[in-house]
């Protein structure tokens, strides 16, 4: 699958990017669900915080 997103700021400074629906039913995300994000090289990398 390959989607194309929009990275947005919001006014705190903060940045955003959709995830869409089909990936987070297919890795069995959630709502609200906490979530490990790092750096490797220049990729991202979320992961299920354990």
């Amino acid at each position: 699958m390959k989607f194309v997103r929009k990275i947005v700021k919001n006014g705190a400074g903060t940045y955003y990017i959709s995830i869409p629906k089909e990936i987070m039913k297919e890795l069995g995300f959630r709502e609200r669900q906490k979530m490990n994000v790092r750096q490797s090289g220049k990729r991202i990398i979320i992961e299920d915080w354990k």
